[in-house]
C-alpha cells in the first residue's frame, strides 16, 4: 500500500474520532448528539436515544470497521529504536490498518449471524445499520520487517477504544452509540508478533462483537427506550 491509501484509511477513521471525543473527555456529557446517556453493564459508556424502537429489527448491516491509531503513536514509537531499520513505517501501518479493518469486519459479521441476525447489504424497516470504529490504537510490540532477528516482548499487546453507533437503515436515524476503552492485555510477558497481536485483538474484538449482539437483544426488551 502507498503512503496516499494509508492517508485514506487514517482520514476514513479521523469522523469517529472526533465523533468519540466527548464520551472520552474526563467527564462524559449526559446527552449527546440527541442521545441520552444510559447505566451500561457491557460498555463503559452507552446513550441511547428516548422513545427509540429496537424490537423491529432481525436483520443488521454491518459497516466495514473505520481504523485509526492514536495521536503521535507512530512518531513516539519511533523515537525510542535504536535504528531507522526498527522503526515502523507508513507502509506498516496501512497493512495494520487494513488487516484490522478486515478482521473485526469478519468477527462482527460472525457475531451477528450467530446471533440470530443475518447480516445483509440492502437497508429495509427490518434491517439495522451497525457502524463501528476502532480507535485510539496503539500497539506495544508491532512486527514489522527488519534486517536479522529482532524479538519484542511485553506484558500487553496495545490498547483500542471501540465506538459502535446503531442506525435506522432507511433513515440514517442515530439511535445509539456505546464507546469502550481496552488494554489488550494478555496477563504474561511473551514474544510480540503479527501472529500474537492479531490474536490478542482479535479477542477483545470478539468479545465486543458479543456484547453488542447481547445489548441490542437487551434492548428489544427494554423498548420503546424511556426518556
Amino acid at each position: 500500500m502507498d503512503r496516499r491509501h494509508f492517508t485514506t484509511l487514517a482520514l476514513g477513521g479521523l469522523v469517529f474520532t472526533a465523533v468519540a471525543r466527548p464520551a472520552l473527555a474526563a467527564k462524559p456529557p449526559a446527552e449527546w448528539d440527541g442521545l441520552v446517556k444510559v447505566k451500561a453493564k457491557r460498555f463503559e459508556l452507552v446513550y441511547l436515544r428516548p422513545g427509540a424502537d429496537f424490537r423491529g429489527y432481525a436483520k443488521v448491516i454491518i459497516d466495514p470497521t473505520e481504523i485509526a491509531f492514536e495521536k503521535n503513536w507512530q512518531r513516539d514509537f519511533n523515537r525510542d529504536q535504536r535504528s531507522p531499520s526498527m522503526e515502523i513505517t507508513d507502509r506498516d501501518i496501512a497493512r495494520i490498518a487494513e488487516e484490522g479493518r478486515k478482521g473485526a469486519t469478519k468477527i462482527l459479521e460472525k457475531a451477528y449471524t450467530d446471533g440470530g441476525y443475518p447480516v445483509v447489504t440492502e437497508a429495509a424497516s427490518d434491517v439495522l445499520r451497525v457502524r463501528t470504529a476502532l480507535i485510539d490504537i496503539t500497539v506495544t510490540a508491532p512486527d514489522i520487517d527488519t534486517p536479522g532477528i529482532v524479538r519484542s516482548y511485553s506484558r500487553d499487546a496495545g490498547g483500542a477504544t471501540l465506538v459502535v453507533e446503531a442506525r435506522d437503515s432507511l433513515t440514517g436515524s442515530l439511535l445509539g452509540r456505546a464507546v469502550d476503552s481496552r488494554t489488550i492485555d494478555d496477563f504474561s510477558m511473551e514474544w510480540r508478533n503479527r501472529v500474537s497481536n492479531r490474536q490478542d485483538f482479535g479477542r477483545q474484538v470478539e468479545t465486543w462483537a458479543k456484547n453488542s449482539v447481547k445489548g441490542l437483544n437487551e434492548l428489544k426488551s427494554l423498548s420503546p427506550i424511556a426518556g
